[in-house]
């Protein structure tokens, strides 16, 4: 039996006093009861790909990695229903088995879906929203242990909370997705010189379904990456790239991404010193690669060298103030930066804890490699995206608290009332809960 928890990137552990493994809906609800009857609050833990303390549970811990798979399936409507405790790699392969797909993804699929869908993960795309705009309902088992639903027409309110529930509302037993035929991805990623990526940064975002930078803080240069659907009558076309090679994969993805760049972060964290010259380096060989391949195979790449992270999502007309401030910054910091700054776009949505709700949004991921120092760089970011409303990333570390969040979300009391009503004895709280909602 498991005693400590931990997340991936170690910023967070716990031990919880009772752990469960259910493989049924009547596991799940015995395990809250018994969570109530004991005096314990309790948590579904996902993957541990959240760096801030959401997952931790000091009471009854629910491991839902026995309870997975799809539910049900309408290949030709796209509705989907998942348990809770899927990965998103394993969605995606289930999808692809039945024609379908997600219409948008982030780059890591080792979380649950219900995880990835109550930190409130995105893709990028400015006509795209992240993915909780693609959930149609959920069922839940609330602190009373009683079974729900909700979606729009149903409990409207649980679901408008819900859909970025920070597993603050109860525990998520299966998720119904609205899914699109699956289709292609024609990727092309290419170094660029930062300025010229700045200069056109509006154009880039608005020519491509898909786009991103990735910009190492030393470089001149940054990855841009453009992904666009294949469209119909164009499969085979000659402007279309081949898929990539498997080898060639192995070498861009394993052995560059992750093996290399994995021993040059090894080597900065021994002698930091040589960081912004491994920097530079790491600029200076970026690659340029185009290939088709399968959606999910082209959203997704393998991250295996690890690291802290933030994350915050500005209103997209301040993305420039907010890099020119951050590239001063960066030089003036006691410890170097190691990892690159990754800058991706969102379309506004109506969920009441998404990072880009009533706002069309661009979010900037910070990074620094395991091990080396991080405050000063964190902070720094912080106060920066605090002058033009900046939205932390649930999942991503953070110091705000709640009274601080309510300027940031209109419908924040909203939330709270919803909670207040599910959850009135704050059972499935923690302490990480208490600070971001608890005034």
């Amino acid at each position: 039996m498991r005693t400590t928890w931990r997340n991936w990137a170690r910023t967070a552990s716990a031990t919880p006093a009772r752990w469960y493994r259910p493989t049924s809906v009547s596991g799940i609800t015995e395990a809250v009861k018994a969570a109530a009857a004991g005096g314990l609050t309790v948590r579904a833990l996902g993957s541990g790909h959240s760096f801030t303390p959401i997952g931790v549970c000091d009471g009854v811990a629910l491991d839902l990695s026995a309870w997975t798979g799809v539910a049900s399936a309408d290949a030709g409507s796209g509705v989907v229903t998942v348990r809770s405790g899927t990965t998103i790699r394993a969605l995606n392969t289930a999808l692809d088995g039945l024609g379908l797909a997600m219409a948008n993804l982030g780059d890591i699929d080792a979380q649950t879906i219900a995880g990835a869908l109550a930190t409130g993960t995105h893709g990028t795309g400015s006509g795209l929203g992240g993915l909780a705009t693609q959930v149609l309902g959920f069922e839940l088992v609330l602190a009373d242990a009683s079974v729900v639903l909700c979606s729009a027409t149903e409990r409207p309110d649980l679901f408008a909370a819900a859909r970025v529930g920070l597993g603050a509302l109860g525990v998520v037993t299966t998720v119904t997705l609205q899914c699109v035929p699956a289709f292609s991805l024609i990727a092309d990623e290419r170094p660029v010189p930062l300025e010229e990526v700045l200069g056109s940064f509006d154009s880039l975002a608005a020519e491509s379904d898909h786009f991103e930078f990735y910009w190492f803080p030393y470089g001149r240069n940054a990855l841009v990456k453009r992904n666009n659907r294949v469209i119909d009558g164009h499969l085979g076309s000659v402007d279309m790239p081949p898929p990539m090679s498997p080898l060639r994969r192995f070498y861009e993805f394993e052995l560059m991404e992750n093996t290399a760049f994995g021993a040059l972060c090894r080597a900065g964290r021994t002698v930091p010193r040589l960081i912004p010259s491994l920097n530079r380096f790491s600029s200076s060989m970026l690659s340029q690669r185009s290939y088709t391949a399968v959606s999910h195979e082209v959203f997704v790449t393998p991250r295996r060298v690890r690291f802290v992270e933030s994350e915050y999502a500005v209103p997209r007309e301040s993305i420039l103030t907010v890099l020119g401030e951050l590239r001063s910054a960066v030089p003036r910091l006691a410890s170097p930066v190691m990892f690159p700054v990754e800058v991706r776009v969102a379309a506004a949505d109506d969920v009441w804890l998404s990072t880009a709700y009533d706002r069309a949004s661009a979010y900037v991921a910070i990074h620094q490699y395991a091990g080396l120092p991080y405050e000063e760089y964190f902070d720094t970011f912080e106060s920066i995206v605090a002058s033009v409303g900046g939205r932390p990333h649930w999942g991503k570390m953070h110091s705000l608290d709640a009274e601080r969040l309510r300027h940031l979300y209109p419908r924040f009391d909203d939330f709270r009332r919803v909670r207040a009503e599910v959850d009135p004895e704050g059972r499935f709280a923690n302490p990480y809960l208490t600070r971001v909602l608890d005034p």
